[in-house]
């Protein structure tokens, strides 16, 4: 009974003003990327536009050559670049037998890259639920002792098997770290502690940063893990999971 998780990847973008080299001010809660220093302007609006002026500045205009581009002035809009790569597939191993059980473990390894000084946050949802599926039968996903805290170490309790995963990487979020045997501290993070399970219609924040990672990006990543107990049983087939990795910039 071989298990395959098809991994999708999906890149949102946010449109928010940017500076590619600094930001002018910040505190705890916000970041200026660039202010202006003019005379005066005003912000006009009806049902069906909106103009914004500024009076005093000079040369606003876009310039560009083969090594950078320069857009100038108040009104003209800075961008923001994010990308997103995964294996389209990732194949648990071993194979599970129905009756005497066993556990399977797969890992993605999931890149996101941005320029944006405010950094990114990655978020994880399935198709269905519970995830694992072959037709009607499924393994039901994996439970947490003290929700929403992760487990530290993987146990399905009294259930005959259950379905679920564990982040890791410099930028997986302190939900998934752990200090001493307790998860949701910053700490740690690994492949074999701080176990979670995924939930109806939402999507599952597992990493973040606040500052730009471009060119590199930075990798974060996912192990899965299904389990079927040795005195339980499963019913044999192709079970499959469509795990959707969605990054925004902040």
């Amino acid at each position: 009974m071989k298990k395959i998780l098809p991994l999708i990847t999906i890149l949102s973008l946010l449109a928010i003003s940017c500076s590619v080299n600094a930001y002018v001010m910040s505190s705890d809660n916000y970041r200026i990327q660039s202010d202006s220093i003019n005379v005066g302007g005003v912000r006009q609006s009806s049902t069906s536009y909106r103009m914004e002026e500024t009076i005093g500045e000079i040369a606003s205009d876009e310039s560009a050559s083969a090594s950078y581009k320069l857009k100038a002035g108040y009104q003209q809009m800075q961008e923001v670049y994010i990308s997103i790569s995964a294996p389209a597939n990732v194949n648990m191993t071993p194979d599970l037998q129905a009756i005497t059980g066993g556990t399977s473990n797969g890992t993605a390894t999931i890149n996101v890259k941005t320029d944006n000084l405010a950094g990114y946050n990655l978020k994880l949802n399935t198709s269905t639920l519970p995830a694992l599926k072959s037709g009607s039968a499924e393994f039901p996903d994996y439970t947490e002792a003290n929700p929403p805290t992760p487990d530290y170490d993987w146990s399905i309790g009294t259930v005959n098997s259950e379905f679920g995963f564990t982040p890791w990487g410099t930028d997986a979020i302190t939900k998934y770290q752990y200090s001493g045997t307790t998860c949701n501290l910053a700490g740690t993070a690994d492949e074999n502690q701080c176990w979670d399970g995924f939930e109806e219609s939402t999507k599952i924040q597992i990493a973040q940063s606040s500052s730009s990672n471009h060119p590199s990006g930075t990798d974060t990543y996912v192990k899965y893990r299904a389990q079927i107990k040795s005195n339980g049983f499963q019913t044999p087939g192709n079970y499959t999971a469509t795990v959707t990795a969605t990054a925004a910039a902040n």
